[in-house]
């Protein structure tokens, strides 16, 4: 069952002979419960390609689809709704709020949109992401990895459809990215999440169920 449709989507910047195509008609179904990964150089498209899945910017033409909801046409207020119910992100370099404890930046999207936390995923996840002791901490109080282990946390705490993750391990020395991604792997398969990484390396990529490559504006492969 796909849970991303993507149709014949287009999104250029510029004009005549500085005109970049950065998606040039993609096509493309994301599967359910899987982790796909998205490979190619930089410029290939793969940041506009995500952005679009996740209704932070608005393609020139064609369709996406996620969970269901056509992103097309909905308006600013209606795509702000659809991130924080659908769409779980994570950067590469964590977009945690460092005035907030741990506790508060991964309950902070549902104090937003004025949900009531689950105490029991809440203690799961945490438990989960090695967090449970560094709760009363501030984000500049970890390292790298448990900054990103927040992230991660945040993400998943919403509960959303799809969680989509761009270069999560870019700022991260090799141990604690392998810890990482063997978190976010974990979690596809113990919440049955859906995970679209992007990520410039291989050896990442291959732990992914699927991996899709872009050059220039296009899938190719």
């Amino acid at each position: 069952m796909d849970i991303v449709t993507v149709h014949n989507l287009k999104k250029y910047f510029g004009r005549g002979e500085n005109q970049v195509k950065a998606l040039d008609g993609i096509d493309l179904n994301i599967e359910k419960g899987k982790f796909t990964a998205i490979i190619g150089a930089s410029g290939s498209g793969k940041t506009t390609l995500l952005n679009m899945i996740g209704g932070l910017d608005v393609p020139d033409s064609g369709e996406v689809t996620v969970d269901g909801v056509n992103l097309s046409g909905l308006k600013e207020k209606e795509l702000a709704v659809f991130r924080r119910s659908k769409v779980g992100f994570v950067y590469q370099n964590f977009n945690l709020i460092s005035t907030l404890t741990v506790r508060e930046n991964i309950l902070f999207p549902l104090n937003l949109a004025g949900s009531t936390p689950d105490p029991v995923f809440f203690r799961e996840i945490t438990e989960l992401l090695r967090l449970s002791d560094r709760m009363d901490a501030y984000p500049g109080q970890l390292s790298g990895g448990g900054q990103q282990r927040a992230a991660i946390a945040r993400a998943l705490m919403v509960k959303p459809a799809i969680i989509l993750a761009d270069e999560p391990t870019g700022n991260l020395d090799t141990k604690s990215g392998q810890d990482v991604l063997g978190l976010l792997r974990m979690s596809v398969e113990t919440y049955h999440q859906t995970l679209v990484m992007i990520t410039h390396n291989l050896e990442i990529a291959q732990m992914a169920d699927r991996v899709v490559r872009m050059e220039d504006g296009r899938i190719c492969g």
